[in-house]
Formats: C-alpha cells, sequence, structure tokens
C-alpha cells in the first residue's frame, strides 16, 4: 500500500513516452516549483522511457533525468521511481498504467486512458486496488477560466442549465500528406477524433454541467487514406509521397447529448477542420444568462447574467487572482497565462495528491466517464439511436 509523501521528500518520477506530450510533462515537473514553493514533494528526473533509438538519450541530456531506457518496463522495476507519467500512444495507455500502478507507482497519464472505457476501468481498478494516486490528463478543465465558469453556474449565476455547446476544432489532420501514424489506426489510436478531441468535451461538459445521461451521435471519415511513414514519426509528420494507407478511424464526431439534470447539449469535434486551429470552446445558456469561453482566449469569459433575459449584454471578464491557480502564475487580471501553464496545474495537483494522500484534479473516474460517454457515441454512430451511457 503507498502512503503520503513526507514533508519536503524529493520524489523520483518518470516519463514514458517523449514526444511532444512527454515533453511537456518533464518541463511541467520542472517549473512546478517555481510556481508552488511550499509543495510538500519536490520531484526528480529519474528516468526517461522511449523505444525510438536516440530519442530518450536526448531527453536526457536536454532536461536533465538520470537516465534513459528503451523499454517500459524497466521503469516499472526501478526502485528509485515513485510517480510515473505516461504520454505512450494511447493503444499503451491500459499495460503500462495498470503495470505502474501494481508497481506501486503513482500514475499521471494522459487521455483517454486507453482506447475504451474498459480499458480506463481497468486502469482505475489497478490506481485503486494499489492505493496509489492517478490523475488523467484533461488540462482544459485547468483553466483559470474554465473553473470560474463551473462556480458561476454552480452558484446559479446563469439560472438552471438549459442547453450547452462544446465545440473543439482543429486543422492538426487536414493536410492531406499527413502521415498515417498510429492515430489513425482503429487498433492502436482507438476511435480517431472521439478519444483525441471529444475526450476533452466530454470531460468539459460533465465538469460543467454534470453527468451525460445519453447521446445520439454521427461520424465521419473526410480523408479516407494517408501516406505510410518511412521512419519513427513525432507530433503530426508529413509523409509526401509514402505508400497510401486507409484511415480506420474518425475524422468527425457531431452529437447530441442529454445531461441527467434535463439539460441538454451538443459536442462536435473535428480535426481535419481547415481553418481551425484550437478551436476549443463552450456556450452554456441558462434561463437568467450565459457563459462562453474560447480556449484562444483562455484568460476571459463572456457571461450575460441579470434580470433583463431579453437584450441582456454579454460583459467580457477577465480571470485574475482568485480564480482557479491564476495566483500561481500572474499577479493580476488580463496576465496571460498559456497551455503550458496548465500542464504545470497539472502536475502541482498530482504532486500535491501524493504528499496529502487524497485526490486533487482530474482522476482516473472522470477518466472513466469521459470514456463511458465516447464508448456511448460510436455505439449511437453504429446504430443510428440514442444510446444511454453506461457508468
Amino acid at each position: 500500500m503507498a502512503h503520503p509523501a513526507r514533508p519536503q521528500e524529493t520524489l523520483g518520477v518518470a516519463v514514458v513516452g517523449f514526444g511532444w506530450m512527454g515533453r511537456v510533462h518533464t518541463q511541467a515537473y520542472a517549473r512546478v516549483r517555481h510556481h508552488y514553493p511550499h509543495l510538500a514533494v519536490r520531484p526528480e528526473l529519474v528516468v526517461v522511457a522511449e523505444e525510438v533509438p536516440g530519442r530518450g538519450e536526448e531527453a536526457a541530456a536536454r532536461f536533465g533525468f538520470g537516465s534513459a531506457v528503451r523499454d517500459w518496463r524497466e521503469v516499472a522495476a526501478d526502485p528509485r521511481v515513485a510517480a510515473v507519467s505516461v504520454t505512450a500512444p494511447n493503444f499503451l495507455h491500459r499495460e503500462i498504467g495498470v503495470a505502474m500502478a501494481g508497481a506501486g507507482k503513482h500514475l499521471w497519464i494522459e487521455k483517454p486512458v486507453g482506447l475504451t472505457a474498459e480499458d480506463a476501468r481497468a486502469v482505475a481498478g489497478a490506481v485503486a486496488g494499489a492505493g496509489v494516486q492517478g490523475a488523467v490528463g484533461f488540462n482544459y478543465r485547468s483553466a483559470p477560466a474554465v473553473e470560474a465558469a463551473r462556480d458561476l453556474i454552480a452558484a446559479g449565476d446563469i439560472g438552471t442549465v438549459t442547453h450547452v455547446r462544446v465545440r473543439l476544432f482543429s486543422d492538426y489532420a487536414a493536410h492531406p500528406d499527413s502521415a498515417l501514424t498510429w492515430r489513425y489506426e482503429r487498433e492502436r489510436g482507438g476511435s480517431g477524433v472521439l478519444g483525441d478531441l471529444a475526450s476533452h468535451g466530454a470531460d468539459l461538459a460533465r465538469f460543467l454541467c454534470g453527468d451525460i445521461a445519453a447521446v445520439t451521435a454521427d461520424t465521419a471519415v473526410f480523408l479516407p487514406e494517408r501516406p505510410r511513414p518511412a521512419a519513427a514519426t513525432a507530433g503530426h509528420t508529413r509523409a509526401a509521397g509514402g505508400v497510401p494507407g486507409r484511415v480506420e478511424n474518425e475524422d468527425y464526431v457531431g452529437c447530441l447529448l442529454r445531461f441527467a439534470s434535463g439539460a441538454r447539449g451538443v459536442l462536435e469535434a473535428c480535426r481535419v477542420s481547415v481553418g481551425e486551429q484550437n478551436a476549443y470552446g463552450f456556450e452554456v445558456h441558462g434561463t437568467k444568462g450565459a457563459v462562453f469561453w474560447d480556449f484562444r482566449r483562455m484568460n476571459e469569459l463572456g457571461v450575460s447574467r441579470g434580470t433583463a433575459y431579453q437584450d441582456q449584454p454579454v460583459s467580457t471578464v477577465y480571470v485574475g487572482p482568485g480564480d482557479g491557480e491564476f495566483a500561481a502564475f500572474q499577479p493580476g487580471a488580463a496576465n496571460a497565462m498559456g497551455y503550458d501553464d496548465l500542464k504545470v496545474v497539472e502536475a502541482y495537483r498530482f504532486l500535491r495528491s501524493i504528499a496529502e494522500g487524497v485526490p486533487h484534479g482530474a482522476t482516473l473516474t472522470d477518466a472513466v466517464r469521459s470514456a463511458a460517454v465516447l464508448d456511448a457515441m460510436a455505439r449511437s454512430a453504429r446504430g443510428g439511436t440514442w444510446t444511454d451511457v453506461q457508468p
């Protein structure tokens, strides 16, 4: 059984998988004590695991890991490692996550935590059974503006929530020469844009407005072929001239939501939206007002509230100290935070969970609930009917 860390304890951490997200986690560990100097544990970068030759060694030299290995199993067996970030591809999440928890390692794992809700439940069960802490990379809910929106909704400032719209549009896969990596394969990438972007959307909708009871969804593949890469890839590499291969999972999902509260919603996500770069956000409407958020203007909210009902204006509100974790990064409202800062917030909450022995931030339970919504979307898209979300 794992125990809470002692005050000021040095905590050995490892990162498994060193693509872009592995780097972001590593930088978050390096920065976390700059923003949270009173954090009871001090992360120490012990080892990085990366199967691509040379990539782990480069990461160790650049970021200060004590060593680099090719096989993640060496991390599970390493007694110096107390906590692990899993930033490997989706199809490896279940095996690695279960193994790390079983080895007594605290786990910070990227969404969607496997390919299905069954995978997420397996990792959640392993974490609970081992008595370790588990955190999940739902970074958008950590934005101070999103947390402020949740507080505003919970306080009844916009009345009873009636309908919600969540959108996640991106062009990262819009180029026809984007390499046919694991992301586009059913067995390794799962449900395509559902796991990649709609997982965030399902979590945001739940975080703001409570559980989702049922969905009806439609999906599509708009670019049915992509060129196969000739070498190892990182991020969204292009492979012009490569042998064409079939895209097996979804480019697009459009979904109607029914919340347990009775509210209605729309969730739409697409990875091939030309002209859209990280166009993520939400609109939440209530009986007395509304609140709006766009990730590209991460530090502000559009808020409409009052007693006018008709012709009621929308005000721009800049978040500041007192909203979420804003004060750990900036001294006053309208000083901008950025994407990487949200991962520092995640690192802080993960490490605080370890130090205190109780969870802070998004947990494996949140991952299971998001994955259950995605599974219901996939079933609905196949059957063309309203589908209940299985808890």
